[in-house]
């Protein structure tokens, strides 16, 4: 939390004033579900929690419903599955989504939901603080950085910590987010439409705990980064079309030209082409490489099209407003 926000009560007192959800993407988590269950209920009392079961094949979804959660299912495997059904199902002002593990600071929510309301934020993430090497893994740590560090390059430097599974969200966010992505890409699929709509976000630093004993991460640190890093030339191809399909274009052009020179010194020695399969190849990489340049343009003027599409659609949702309270104290 912020230093200087605003205090427990405040946070609460405005948090009272939205409807606020908290929601819970499990897969055999009844180690730690109930846990996180009570711990949220305990932050944010006035909050209506749900648990998405998504095909647990341990007792998850009655643990939950022991601890006061609305538990519901989702047979689709997959994170980005269960996120896409609960910003569907649910209609809410403001939405907490959290790892069910229990290993994220619950005690957060109030300030980062306040925060969110105050400011008229539509995404506030809760990055990950730890010491403890058992919690955040090093080459979770290190993969985290990277693929953090490239979005950052790509779309924007606003988040330190993109794969987070601790959020605050706008229901105007919600309800204009695609969802594409199938498993823990959708992380990156979260951070990627706020930037690219240009949303008012924040960043909270929230301390992240180790999980408890017996209980394992579904996250593979090669197979979910793969798909992270697939994702991101997706979203980059997307949403940067001319950078992508120039940045081919001119990789063609280059290598047509370069392994061209050969020839050309051949033939004005020599008045002869010796290598012909080679100038037809050279001539065919300049031509492709021209007409993905302008393939990026055209895709490029789409782009801009569907990006305002998009806008218009999240502002077509009123954002959450809150009458006579005081943000900060």
């Amino acid at each position: 939390m912020i230093e200087g926000f605003a205090a427990p009560e405040v946070a609460t007192s405005i948090a009272v004033a939205c409807r606020v959800v908290v929601l819970i993407p499990c897969y055999d988590e009844e180690l730690t579900v109930g846990r996180t269950v009570a711990e949220f209920r305990a932050a944010l009392p006035s909050a209506t929690i749900y648990v998405y079961d998504n095909n647990s094949k341990d007792r998850t979804a009655e643990v939950a419903r022991a601890a006061g959660a609305v538990v519901r299912s989702e047979s689709r495997q997959g994170k980005g599955h269960v996120v896409r059904r609960m910003f569907a199902d649910i209609e809410a002002d403001i939405y907490v989504l959290v790892d069910g593990d229990a290993t994220y600071d619950a005690a957060a929510a109030p300030g980062m939901v306040a925060r969110a309301i105050a400011e008229n934020l539509d995404f506030v993430n809760g990055a990950r603080a730890s010491e403890a090497l058992a919690a955040y893994r090093r080459g979770h740590r290190f993969g985290n950085y990277i693929l953090t560090a490239l979005v950052r390059n790509i779309f924007g430097r606003q988040f330190t910590d993109m794969l987070s599974g601790y959020k605050v969200l706008s229901r105007r966010f919600a309800k204009s987010f695609p969802a594409m992505s199938r498993g823990f890409e959708i992380e990156t699929e979260l951070t990627v439409h706020a930037l690219e709509l240009r949303m008012p976000c924040g960043e909270e630093f929230t301390a992240y705990l180790e999980r408890p004993a017996g209980s394992f991460s579904k996250v593979s640190t090669y197979r979910d980064g793969a798909r992270i890093l697939t994702l991101i030339a997706a979203l980059v191809k997307n949403e940067r079309p001319f950078q992508f399909f120039g940045l081919i274009g001119l990789v063609l052009i280059a290598i047509g030209i370069i392994t061209a020179v050969p020839l050309a010194r051949d033939y004005f020695e020599t008045g002869l082409v010796p290598r012909l399969p080679t100038a037809v190849l050279d001539v065919g990489l300049v031509i492709v490489g021209v007409l993905s340049i302008f393939a990026g343009l055209i895709l490029d003027m789409v782009t801009t099209m569907r990006q305002e599409m998009k806008r218009l659609a999240y502002l077509a949702v009123p954002p959450p407003s809150v009458s006579g309270h005081t943000a900060r104290s």
